[in-house]
């Protein structure tokens, strides 16, 4: 397992994954940083917790900008094997299917943890560059950070498998835009829906949820994946 993990990012090399993870958290902070240039002492006015209202504008754009990331990583794992027509050549070499399926799925969460960790880094600078003299809430700055994640793990598995069983690209690249514009208008959505989890109205069991649903889902797809003929 561990060499086929080793195998999935030698594929990877110079396919822009790592720029991606820096770009998703960069921008989602980035935003803020051009709102509060522009307008802070307003925003500041809006609520005396200036900590707690600089957290609550920038996680309104995190649904987004880890949907998005996590779309555009499955669909890249997978285009990579078509483009070089590797799929039957990794099928016939003695190495379980199951065990591929799943290192490409680590590679797709491995990428968001590393957006999860910068975006994290990049919101503790820009509070601290803002100065706002208050205790700083650490332990809310990782939870903003990290729970999306866990809520979009259906979203990453449901990616995952569609890209790897379809038969060309416009298959999952049109899941892709339907799940982005779920989670666009996630707000109006019942709090039941997954592309509402992300938004974590209810963070421990939207977390718990998405875990579960995840990994249902990444097996079904795993199972899936394992029966079919590689295309």
């Amino acid at each position: 397992m561990g060499q086929l993990i080793k195998s999935e990012f030698q594929k990877i090399k110079r396919k822009g994954f790592w720029f991606l993870s820096f770009l998703g958290a960069f921008g989602v902070v980035s935003l803020q940083a051009l709102n509060y240039g522009v307008r802070k002492d307003w925003l500041l006015q809006q609520n005396p917790d200036y900590w707690e209202y600089f957290l609550l504008n920038i996680t309104s754009y995190i649904p987004i900008a880890i949907v998005l990331g996590t779309i555009i990583l499955s669909t890249q794992i997978s285009s990579i094997e078509e483009e070089t027509n590797a799929w039957k050549m990794q099928v016939a070499l003695p190495i379980s299917k199951k065990s591929l399926y799943a290192a490409k799925f680590f590679v797709v969460l491995f990428f968001l943890i590393i957006a999860c960790v910068l975006l994290t880094l990049f919101t503790l600078f820009l509070g601290l560059f803002l100065d706002f003299n208050q205790p700083i809430p650490v332990l809310a700055i990782i939870k903003q950070s990290f729970l999306p994640f866990l809520a979009v793990l259906p979203i990453a598995s449901f990616q995952l498998w569609v890209a790897v069983i379809a038969k060309t690209q416009a298959t999952p690249i049109t899941i892709g835009v339907l799940n982005f514009l779920l989670t666009y208008s996630s707000q109006s959505l019942p709090d039941w829906a997954p592309w509402s989890w992300i938004r974590l109205p209810n963070p421990l069991i939207n977390s718990l949820l998405g875990i579960g649903v995840g990994l249902i889902i990444f097996f079904i797809g795993q199972q899936d994946f394992y029966r079919k003929d590689v295309k």
